[in-house]
């Protein structure tokens, strides 16, 4: 499945998340991620996610798609983390 991820956290727990976050999906923007995901690596990834941060204090927010074919993505101003290139 094809996965957004975007998170709202405390300054004290960024890095704990941007850690958990880029070991499943791909980094676009602060606190914005997206890829392709298994259910399983998904389930792991919420687990780590709860582990790390306050759910009374911090907020996450996972939108899912079967597929990438029926979405279309725009980028006004400066593209974070251009995933379209190779080194």
């Amino acid at each position: 499945m094809y996965t957004i991820l975007v998170y709202d956290v405390n300054q004290k727990r960024v890095a704990k998340a941007l850690k958990v976050c880029r070991k499943y999906l791909n980094w676009v923007q602060n606190s914005v991620f997206e890829g392709e995901i298994s259910e399983a690596k998904l389930k792991k990834l919420k687990l780590e996610l709860k582990q790390k941060l306050n759910l009374e204090e911090d907020s996450v927010i996972i939108y899912n798609f079967q597929t990438r074919l029926y979405s279309s993505r725009e980028i006004l101003g400066v593209e974070k983390n251009n995933l379209d290139r190779f080194i």
